[in-house]
């Protein structure tokens, strides 16, 4: 029985040193010095100010993402006992002691490291010798750009390694699809890609690109096994429900825990929540939370309200009105109504409180018990200092004469009667006898008169003259001219109003609520809101200096400098190796050139080289090709500041490329000895003028040693690159 102790145990195991060696000397180039310069390098300067509000716990949008990303950095500050003490104002601050440097940038450098040797393992995963992967594996190590964007805690490091990561994850899984179908190893690959995709995705939305790219992959893959008839219609079932579940919903499904995290880490308000609902915001802690806690729910007709516009854009604004009148006359020679002004006014202010009053009552406080407004209803506004009602009329608006002057009704004694009546429409309403509710109801406010629907219009165009204090226009507009947001009200801040008396109200507006109800959204509602957010909120983009073309990119007519030392010579840029970069485009080029004669030539029929040989040129231009093109050529379509960076997901895939060609040309077109070897001696030449640059190139790469001014006007090697040289 107990036979087997006879025997030694023995384990096995295989390690390749080529991979262990690319590992090392990846780590060394990324990590050396990794705290140098301790001062704060390009964006930095945003990335941090992210890190420091994980550390508070203070809620923020960033609209160039997802928050995977910023998690991560934050991850290292965490590990390095940040307390997110820092000012994240100006490039080239030095860093107080309570930054940790080192970890900051921690998970950058290892995934910059790391993407040697995945380079290496996605070749050999394509079937190319080891030698060629140890090329490929060799140019990433040597590239410039690629290591000064992984040694700072910037964004670009961390995307290129899931992106290569999810790459050679689906190579392993297709590979093991010949002879290990449903096995553990083919289940892990599959889930892996599937992770490494939202990933990247969760990093940057670039890594859609990729994404999308690998689906198409598999999507092919699957096409051809249809016409596998040695696959039963069983078989495909499965194997159409796995890839399902490895690249769509376990992809999502991690997309989503990712916000799930974020907003679980950001409970606190913050300075950048005003842009959200106010339901979202009541659900965070301090902020509006502390002033809506303990509001009730339903509005009803007596109670006292400030009403949010929903839009929210470019800032929030709530209904307002002041005793101050529009003027009789405009500049432009128009007439008003010389009525009390009403405006949308980006503070909270005691004259934003209205009081939502019965038409067929004269009281203005909530009757026990309380009667619920609904869908539909017919209230009156009535402002709670002024005591005048919300009124509306054809009289042309200040700003916008084709809408309706919304106003507060003064009566002059004079043929202009009052129109005060409007009707409640919930807009997010589940069924016509929705009750109006505090903060979750998204209102719209139609005149009974006229169906003109009140409108914050200063969102659209300028705001009011000095006469009105500069507050954004409020308007009655046509249903006709179409839905906007603008035209969405909800109530913020909620009181049952208890005091008919005129003083005694004005008392009661100033004063805290008393009842107490919970308006936490759920996971979903956050998310969806918040995932709009990011994708519609636009900065006002500016022209920089270091911004750039894609144009630029390709032949690399630009940098960007990353850090200046305030007193030597020694500075960081941002500079690709030249000689890779022009390789890797002459690389495409002959790609391209090779193919197109490939297929003409197969067109008639002659073969040039093997069939084996032909997928596998194909194989490999549809990730190194593709990728290049899904990562560069959407940029021609983006409104929005780029910069050289953004190339550096589509110069890794064309790098990835350049010793696929040369192997191709090797194996193909070299076809006697003395060939051969001549092309083997190119190859060392060049190879050897790669590193040369890199040489040339690692003081402005990794900021030391100084340089004098001569030698930095060497370094100057395009006329549009921007070396920065002290003047003496």
């Amino acid at each position: 029985m107990l036979g087997f102790l006879k025997k030694p145990l023995v384990v096995t195991v295989e390690i390749n040193m080529n991979l262990v060696a690319l590992t090392v000397m990846g780590l060394i180039s990324r990590l050396w010095r990794l705290s140098y310069p301790r001062a704060v390098v390009f964006d930095e300067v945003y990335y941090g100010q992210f890190v420091s509000l994980y550390m508070k716990r203070i809620f923020f949008v960033d609209d160039s993402g997802p928050p995977f990303g910023h998690m991560l950095l934050a991850l290292g500050g965490y590990l390095g006992g940040f307390d997110g003490n820092f000012l994240w104002n100006r490039i080239g601050a030095e860093y107080s002691m309570n930054v940790p440097v080192w970890s900051l940038r921690l998970l950058p450098a290892l995934a910059g490291a790391l993407c040697v040797p995945l380079a290496y393992q996605i070749l050999v995963e394509l079937q190319f010798s080891h030698c060629t992967a140890l090329g490929a594996a060799l140019l990433i190590l040597l590239e410039n750009s690629l290591i000064t964007q992984s040694r700072f805690m910037l964004l670009e490091s961390i995307l290129i390694f899931f992106i290569l990561l999810a790459v050679l994850s689906y190579l392993k899984f297709y590979n093991l699809q010949r002879h290990s179908s449903f096995s553990g190893s083919w289940w892990f690959w599959l889930f892996l890609t599937g992770v490494a995709c939202s990933c990247a995705v969760g990093v940057k939305y670039m890594g859609l690109f990729t994404y999308i790219l690998l689906l198409t992959i598999a999507g092919l893959h699957f096409w051809h096994m249809i016409g596998d008839q040695n696959l039963s219609n069983v078989a495909l079932l499965c194997h159409f429900l796995a890839r399902g579940l490895g690249l769509v919903v376990m992809p999502v499904a991690m997309y989503l825990s990712f916000f799930y995290v974020h907003l679980i880490l950001l409970y606190r308000s913050g300075p950048h929540d005003q842009i959200m609902t106010s339901a979202f915001q009541a659900s965070l802690e301090g902020g509006l939370a502390r002033i809506t806690q303990g509001q009730p729910l339903e509005v009803a007709y007596g109670s006292q309200i400030t009403l949010r516009n929903v839009l929210g854009k470019p800032m929030q604004c709530w209904l307002h009105s002041h005793t101050n009148t529009y003027p009789i006359r405009y500049e432009n020679g128009r007439g008003s109504s010389h009525q009390q002004q009403v405006t949308c006014y980006p503070f909270k202010d005691v004259n934003n409180w209205w009081i939502v009053k019965d038409p067929g009552m004269q009281q203005l406080v909530v009757s026990n018990p309380p009667r619920p407004v609904r869908h539909g209803h017919i209230v009156q506004l009535v402002h709670g200092i002024t005591t005048r009602y919300l009124n509306t009329h054809d009289v042309a608006a200040p700003l916008s004469p084709h809408s309706q002057e919304v106003s507060c009704y003064i009566d002059y004694n004079i043929s202009m009667p009052a129109q005060n009546l409007w009707r409640v429409e919930i807009v997010n309403r589940e069924s016509d006898t929705d009750v109006w509710k505090t903060i979750l109801s998204e209102v719209r406010f139609v005149h009974v008169n006229t169906s003109a629907v009140l409108k914050a219009s200063g969102f659209l165009g300028a705001s009011l003259p000095e006469w009105g204090y500069r507050q954004l226009e409020v308007v009655g507009e046509k249903l006709s001219k179409g839905y906007h947001q603008s035209m969405v009200w909800n109530v913020e801040e909620h009181r049952y109003g208890k005091s008919q008396e005129q003083k005694e109200r004005e008392v009661e507006l100033h004063s805290p609520t008393q009842m107490d109800i919970s308006k936490n959204l759920s996971f979903m509602a956050k998310f969806t809101e918040l995932q709009w957010k990011i994708l519609t909120l636009k900065n006002e983009d500016t022209e920089h200096k270091y911004s750039s073309s894609a144009l630029d990119w390709i032949t690399m007519d630009t940098n960007i400098a990353y850090w200046l030392h305030p007193t030597s010579g020694a500075q960081i840029h941002l500079l690709g190796n030249v000689v890779t970069w022009a390789s890797a485009n002459i690389a495409a080029l002959v790609y391209t050139c090779l193919s197109l004669w490939y297929l003409i030539r197969r067109r008639r029929k002659i073969y040039d080289i093997p069939e084996d040989a032909w997928r596998l040129w194909v194989s490999a231009g549809g990730i190194c090709i593709g990728g290049w093109a899904v990562n560069y050529l959407p940029f021609f379509l983006m409104e929005k500041t780029l910069f050289l960076y953004h190339y550096l997901p589509a110069l890794t895939f064309q790098v990835l490329l350049i010793p696929i060609v040369l192997q191709h040309l090797g194996n193909h077109l070299c076809r006697s000895l003395l060939l051969k070897s001549m092309f083997g001696a190119l190859i060392v030449a060049w190879f050897s003028s790669v590193y040369l640059v890199y040489c040339t190139f690692s003081p402005v790469t990794y900021g030391e040693p100084s340089l004098s001014a001569t030698e930095l006007k060497d370094l100057r090697w395009k006329d549009s690159w921007n070396i920065l040289i002290r003047k003496q």
